[in-house]
């Protein structure tokens, strides 16, 4: 399974999205632009997606809701080890109220992975981040003793937060 992202704005988007209503596409918005999730077996209909690879997953994407983007940049040396330690986690956040789905997403191009998660809204999503499950799945991993941590990221990772309803324009 792949996932291609593409982002414009969201007259555009929707445009784009209304034009293969046959392919499964989520439109997104947030602050200052939207994105347009196409999730398929083959090949893209965007022009010039960011395109990924689909590790794991949980559910379906449905169209509704709240979803949470964790961008990690990850170099080549890495990869193995970041996939290993995602692939093998704990998966509370599967049982925690208000999730619907998730994704982990490999680059095709470039090394910034995506963590992509989806939730019932942004509540949802705040509450996850003050749990115990929360702390658990972000606790700092115990390295063997005379093992040197590898440090396995080419850069600070960031969030992206989008809705699938248009945000409002603040007065």
């Amino acid at each position: 399974m792949y996932i291609y992202l593409t982002s414009g704005t969201g007259e555009f988007m929707e445009q784009v999205k209304n034009k293969y209503p046959d392919e499964h596409m989520i439109l997104l918005h947030g602050e200052g632009n939207s994105v347009l999730i196409h999730e398929t077996e083959g090949k893209s209909v965007f022009a010039t997606p960011r395109k990924f690879e689909v590790l794991d997953s949980v559910n379906e994407l449905e169209e509704r809701g709240f979803f949470v983007f964790n961008n990690i940049p990850v170099t080549d040396e890495g990869r193995p080890v970041f996939e290993h330690r995602f692939l093998n986690r704990a998966r509370a956040i599967e049982d925690e109220p208000g999730f619907v789905a998730f994704r982990l997403l490999r680059p095709l191009n470039g090394d910034t992975y995506i963590v992509m998660t989806q939730w019932n809204g942004p509540h949802s999503f705040e509450a996850w981040k003050s749990s115990q499950a929360y702390k658990t799945a972000h606790a700092q991993r115990e390295e063997p003793t005379g093992v040197r941590q590898q440090n396995i990221f080419s850069a600070a990772s960031y969030v992206s937060t989008y809705s699938v309803a248009p945000q409002e324009e603040e007065a």
